[in-house]
């Protein structure tokens, strides 16, 4: 009896995601072939995406069965890979870079030249005042899920206020990065308590993982989104600031 052929994998996505990027360099870097669904510019996939019942991205499909991909565990088991992850940072480290980099991410926005922050970047429909939120907003979304809140998705697609510059998005990260440190001080830090998430029940170091990296990778994208105007970032992360964190390769995608 023929045996059926393999159903394709997809991998649905949009630019400037910092986990749509990480997730289809994960794929190439363990030789999985796959069908690349940008759907920011395709609205078929886009279709196809809402088809499977998913509302968010990246996602993993194989025909009708697809798998977030927040977590890379999740991929490595849906997909079968033999893959053997590496361990996270401890809690400690973990939380020290994060601290940095919302002390970077703080001093780059305040470098955004105010006629500026309205603007779209490159091809992802988000201005660059969302972007420098973002970054914020994520580190908030891990503080919020330490604290026993569950994450959701539908967070991390909130806008800064639309009267905010950069100077009150700024002032907004600095209360961001004093509440995690006032968090940080006070919780079990081992981080081996479960987090209820849009994913899963998952560890809270993973999650905590998954802060730190995300948010260092849209701080790398500030830079960037600086320098493409002109502008020398003050004091951009640097490779021993994101040593040890799962960010992608490419600083965009």
């Amino acid at each position: 009896m023929q045996q059926a052929p393999a159903l394709p994998i997809k991998v649905f996505w949009q630019p400037g995601c910092s986990s749509c990027l990480r997730t289809k360099e994960f794929l190439q870097k363990n030789g999985v072939v796959f069908e690349s669904v940008n759907v920011a510019a395709d609205p078929s996939g886009l279709a196809e995406l809402r088809a499977l019942g998913a509302r968010s991205v990246p996602i993993v499909s194989r025909g009708t069965e697809y798998t977030l991909c927040q977590s890379m565990g999740d991929v490595v088991k849906f997909l079968g890979l033999d893959t053997v992850l590496g361990d996270a940072l401890p809690p400690a480290q973990l939380y020290g870079k994060l601290d940095h980099v919302l002390h970077t991410a703080i001093r780059l926005t305040r470098q955004f030249p105010a006629d500026r922050l309205r603007e779209n970047f490159r091809n992802r429909n988000r201005t660059l005042g969302d972007t420098a939120f973002h970054v914020f907003r994520v580190s908030e979304m891990g503080l919020q899920t330490g604290e026993g809140q569950p994450l959701r998705p539908e967070g991390f697609g909130e806008l800064a206020p639309p009267e905010w510059g950069a100077p009150e998005i700024a002032a907004w990260g600095e209360d961001v990065r004093r509440r995690l440190a006032a968090w940080w001080a006070q919780t079990d830090q081992s981080l081996a308590f479960t987090a209820s998430t849009y994913y899963g029940d998952k560890c809270m170091h993973e999650v905590f993982e998954r802060t730190a990296w995300h948010s260092a990778q849209h701080t790398r994208q500030l830079a960037m989104m600086l320098e493409s105007h002109g502008i020398v970032p003050d004091r951009p992360l640097t490779a021993a600031d994101l040593a040890g964190l799962p960010v992608p390769d490419d600083v965009w995608g």
